[in-house]
C-alpha cells in the first residue's frame, strides 16, 4: 500500500506541507504495523496457551493499526477535497 500511497502523495500534494500530511500517516501506519508485529511476535514467544491479556493485546495491537489507518483517510480525504 505504501507503493501507492507515497508516490500518488507526491503526486497530489501541491506543496511540502500537503505532501508530508498525506505521506505521514502512511509512515504512521508502517510503525504501528511493526510495533503490532512485535507485540504478537512477543506473546507467541511466551507460549501457546491462550490467556486473557495476551489476547487484549493482540487485540489493542490491531486496534491502534485501524487508528493508523482512519487517520491515513481522513488525512487523504480532506486534503483531496480541498482541491
Amino acid at each position: 500500500m505504501a507503493l501507492v500511497v507515497i508516490p500518488a502523495a507526491l503526486w497530489f500534494g501541491q506543496t511540502g506541507v500537503e505532501r508530508i500530511l498525506l505521506i505521514g500517516p502512511m509512515l504512521l501506519v508502517l510503525i504501528v504495523e511493526l510495533l503490532n508485529s512485535g507485540i504478537e511476535a512477543a506473546i507467541d514467544r511466551i507460549g501457546p496457551e491462550r490467556h486473557e491479556l495476551s489476547g487484549l493485546a493482540k487485540d489493542l495491537g490491531s486496534a491502534a493499526v485501524f487508528v493508523a489507518f482512519i487517520l491515513l483517510g481522513i488525512s487523504w480525504l480532506l486534503i483531496l477535497i480541498g482541491h
